[in-house]
């Protein structure tokens, strides 16, 4: 069982940028592959990134590929996902999801993974 935790979510005008953690309660972090998700108002849940167990691969939607990085530290429990160039359209609750994996493919959709956060809010100003 994982408990996942966000921060880092606020107000910041178009151009700043963000970071976003993800707290992991748990001795089995590491043992989990980790994503980051949003949802704007109205609109459906979408994947962000995703990073592997041990960190060594990555995956980007096209949509932040260039602007976001996805990272973890597996000895403090805690991923991360800096936001630079942050655009109106990143306004959305950003949510971190973990599923135990070892697989070096990464899931982009909310149905593969198990645990999730309760969500931090991003809002851009334009």
């Amino acid at each position: 069982q994982v408990q996942l935790v966000e921060s880092g979510g606020g107000l910041v005008q178009a151009g700043g940028s963000l970071r976003l953690s993800c707290a992991a309660s748990g001795r089995t972090f590491s043992s989990h592959a980790m994503g980051w998700f949003r949802q704007a108002p109205g609109k459906e849940r979408e994947f962000v990134a995703a990073i592997s167990w041990s960190g060594g691969s990555t995956y980007y939607a096209d949509s932040v590929k260039g602007r976001f990085t996805i990272s973890r530290d597996n000895a403090k429990n805690t991923g991360y996902l800096q936001m630079n160039s942050l655009k109106p359209e990143d306004t959305a609750v950003y949510y971190c999801a973990a599923v135990r994996t070892f697989a070096q493919r990464l899931g982009v959709r909310f149905e593969e993974y198990d645990y999730w956060g309760q969500g931090t809010q991003v809002t851009v100003s334009s």
